[in-house]
């Protein structure tokens, strides 16, 4: 079966879900588009959540060697770059369409497959060509156009793609996922923080129409809570599964999202605009499918 540990995965998709709309609700529907300062919040709270849980004894943290927490800064940067573009993306793009472009972050972990470790099936190739024709097609026929958005969504997915050709370049002794995202959050919440002046996100956001509503405040914390679970719950599904078996519960998670979201928020599509998404999530299904027969 394709989908083992159900109640694991279940809450994956949920916290999946509930955090991708929550944070579409804060950038689209009431406009808090200060990247440094919402995404510096969010990793602020994952952080004090991720250290206080290995303080009480729920999580185990190892950070011994400084040597590897030094090596793995390169990806905290990356790491850095997915959720800020990721983040001025999400604020402009439909949730369906932010997917499609996100997934064509495949096409640069195959191509590092295919061309470094020479290690890439036929049927990994043919799917990440779905994922890649989807991907570009769709801003051709997207009734939404907008370029700053795209362009974002274009250096999140080279983030993504880095990031993940990045882990598989860096083989580490003693740092477990855990120990990788808990120096994510650190680094993230020190750099944004000092972004937020120069960018002018600090003063802005002082502008904010919604800064001293109930509804904005109640939105930011659930986003933070939301990601952080979202973050436990992948790491423990990722240990307690296949890669296969993992690969198909996010792309459940991300088809259910996408499906879900027209009903929530604004998109406007067309013929072509569909067929671009029904394309990416046939790349996706034949990537899992790869993934999970080892083909």
């Amino acid at each position: 079966m394709y989908l083992k540990r159900p109640a694991g995965g279940l809450a994956f998709c949920l916290f999946y879900l509930a955090s991708c709309f929550t944070n579409k609700y804060v950038l689209s529907v009431l406009k808090f588009t200060y990247p440094t300062l919402f995404q510096g919040w969010q990793t602020l709270v994952g952080g004090l959540l991720l250290h206080v849980s290995w303080k009480l004894g729920w999580v185990e943290i190892n950070l011994c060697s400084r040597s590897e927490i030094l090596s793995w800064l390169p990806a905290s940067v990356l790491f850095v770059g997915i959720i800020y573009a990721g983040s001025r993306a999400l604020s402009s793009l439909p949730i369906p369409v932010f997917l499609t472009v996100h997934n064509a972050a495949e096409v640069i972990t195959c191509g590092f497959q295919k061309f470094v470790q020479k290690e890439t099936s036929h049927l990994k190739v043919c799917s990440v060509l779905f994922l890649l024709v989807a991907a570009v097609c769709l801003p051709l026929c997207d009734a939404q156009f907008d370029p700053n958005g795209y362009l974002w969504a274009l250096i999140h997915l080279i983030c993504v793609g880095a990031y993940k050709v990045f882990q598989k370049l860096w083989k580490p002794s003693s740092l477990s996922d855990l120990d990788q995202q808990y120096i994510n959050y650190v680094f993230s919440v020190v750099l944004l923080a000092s972004a937020s002046h120069p960018a002018g996100d600090l003063f802005s956001a002082l502008d904010f129409p919604f800064l001293y509503f109930y509804r904005f405040h109640s939105s930011c914390c659930a986003s933070g809570l939301l990601g952080f679970f979202l973050m436990l719950h992948t790491v423990k599904l990722k240990s307690s599964t296949t890669s296969g078996q993992y690969a198909a519960w996010s792309f459940l998670a991300k088809v259910i999202t996408a499906s879900l979201s027209p009903l929530f928020f604004v998109m406007t599509a067309n013929v072509l605009t569909i067929s671009c998404l029904v394309i990416s999530g046939v790349g996706e299904a034949l990537l899992v499918y790869a993934e999970r027969t080892g083909t």
